[in-house]
């Protein structure tokens, strides 16, 4: 199936495309548009995160590319097997995702890095379609709370049944496996509430499910 995305110039949330017009007329040479999905739709890991940074996929127009939170998602996809090849924090870097795919609850950047519950919502079509386009899609890997309440509401789940927590695997009624990580943010690294190997459990975790292991 053919898989929904915004267009270019969306403007379903006007606070959204005002803040990306603001950019654009201040750093033309920017991306400053919704932010496409990165990896192949044949995954069976679907990485969802919360939104473009401001001077990271919102700038390079990939997701977690050119920030801190992708330094550390990148490097730790790539000590798991799940890229290959070179992160140059630039999206013509030429890396690929292995068997994973990543894309954002909220596909435009927004002001202080903080999407509204109703912004969140009108982006949900564009989630729905990525999980329903990826015909072998097995398990969602939720980065913060945001994207975790995210992926539940466009899977029709409870959400009141799935708690989030570091680490944590949810078996949900749609027969998809969700886990729950920190998001890889500076902020969280910064004040010790998620560390490296933290993140790289959660992947593991992810690898030994995949492999029956």
């Amino acid at each position: 199936m053919d898989i929904l995305n915004p267009a270019t110039d969306c403007g379903l949330c006007p606070r959204l495309k005002d803040f990306r017009d603001a950019n654009a007329a201040k750093h033309p040479e920017w991306f400053n548009a919704p932010v496409p999905t990165f990896g192949s739709v044949d995954a069976r890991l679907l990485i969802v995160g919360l939104a473009p940074g401001l001077k990271g996929a919102n700038l390079t127009g990939r997701p977690f590319t050119g920030d801190y939170a992708g330094d550390l998602l990148y490097a730790t996809l790539l000590g798991s097997g799940f890229a290959k090849g070179t992160y140059a924090k630039v999206a013509t870097d030429g890396l690929e995702l292995v068997d994973c795919r990543i894309t954002n609850a909220v596909r435009c950047v927004p002001p202080q890095n903080k999407p509204t519950g109703p912004e969140t919502r009108t982006c949900s079509p564009f989630l729905a379609s990525e999980i329903e386009g990826m015909p072998n899609i097995r398990a969602i890997l939720a980065l913060g709370g945001l994207a975790h309440g995210a992926v539940l509401g466009v899977l029709g789940e409870r959400k009141a049944a799935y708690k989030f927590g570091h680490q944590a695997r949810h078996q949900l009624d749609s027969g998809l496996t969700m886990f729950d990580s920190y998001h890889c943010s500076r902020y969280n690294t910064n004040t010790g509430k998620l560390t490296e190997q933290m993140f790289i459990n959660v992947f593991n975790d992810i690898r030994g499910f995949l492999t029956g292991n």
